[in-house]
């Protein structure tokens, strides 16, 4: 009983700490299926089946923005990693989430984990029911 007085006195004490964690929480739990939903809309039809990644076009034009939209990049998809690990346990789109970031954070064996974990049959099912909901063609399946 004891370990409960403390933390409800570490709580009254850091009140702010606290509100500021509802805040950041609230902004993900709203924020997160938008996001997913933009980025499996955005996903070309043969992501998964291309053999060689597509450079964008615009590393060409501003080499010198690379590196740093790179780091926001990875930045961003370890931040969607972590919150899908969150909602696999918690409300939200957990397996989608998790997927989307994925996507985004640059590691060796990348293409091989995306490919296994798009064809999980919720999985693939619940992307392409979202392309389909916005106009899009469902993705090309890979060979496993």
């Amino acid at each position: 009983m004891d370990w409960i007085k403390s933390f409800l006195q570490w709580a009254n004490s850091h009140e702010v700490i606290l509100w500021w964690l509802f805040a950041a929480s609230l902004a993900l739990l709203l924020l997160t299926p938008v996001i997913v939903v933009y980025i499996v809309v955005q996903l070309p039809a043969d992501y998964f089946t291309q053999t060689q990644k597509r450079r964008a076009e615009w590393t060409d034009k501003y080499p010198a923005l690379r590196p740093i939209m790179l780091i926001a990049k990875n930045l961003f998809g370890t931040v969607l990693v972590l919150t899908g690990l969150v909602m696999l346990v918690a409300p939200g789109q957990g397996l989608l989430t998790l997927v989307a970031g994925v996507m985004l954070v640059n590691f060796p064996g990348k293409l091989r984990l995306e490919r296994w974990l798009v064809t999980r049959r919720h999985v693939w099912r619940s992307i392409n029911w979202l392309r389909r909901r916005a106009g899009r063609k469902p993705l090309e399946r890979p060979e496993q």
